[in-house]
């Protein structure tokens, strides 16, 4: 038996935006060993042979930037709102999970608005508890968020 009262009037899932895919990776990569190995022969024919070593540390260092990166990015952010509960859970990039719930009728959402950057902060805060959600959206990305949640907020609380 499904309550009606039970389902979402919203759903969101807010993950980080990463432009560079896999294979990206891989040809940005391959490009960067090209360009180290070619920079480096020049020095390797001077005699001056640590140079070379510099340009390969300098190749591990972009590449574990870039594995950080992809890890960080599966971290998400979850918002399921029904007429009863609205449900907050974000889920680190470790897996490490945090969850919060809330009655949508003692709920509101928080906007901090920068004049020149636009909406910088949104808080979900109910009875005291703040927390603070869509923190890897833009500027733009947050104002839609935030016009869809608050719609869908008002929806709930009215019944």
């Amino acid at each position: 038996m499904n309550d009606p009262a039970a389902e979402p009037l919203f759903r969101a899932l807010i993950t980080p935006h990463r432009s560079l895919g896999q294979s990206a990776f891989r040809l940005v990569m391959t490009l960067m060993c090209v360009a180290t190995f070619v920079s480096s022969v020049p020095f390797m024919l001077a005699g001056a042979w640590p140079v070379a070593g510099f340009f390969g540390l300098d190749l591990l260092a972009i590449y574990l930037a870039f594995r950080v990166n992809f890890s960080r990015a599966r971290s998400f952010e979850e918002v399921v709102l029904s007429r009863i509960e609205l449900l907050l859970r974000k889920v680190g990039h470790r897996g490490d999970r945090r969850e919060w719930r809330f009655n949508p009728a003692w709920t509101r959402l928080e906007r901090v608005c920068d004049e020149d950057f636009g909406l910088q902060r949104l808080t979900v805060v109910s009875r005291g508890e703040s927390v603070s959600v869509g923190n890897v959206l833009s500027a733009d990305e947050k104002a839609d968020f935030a016009d869809a949640f608050s719609a869908a907020l008002a929806t709930a609380k009215r019944g």
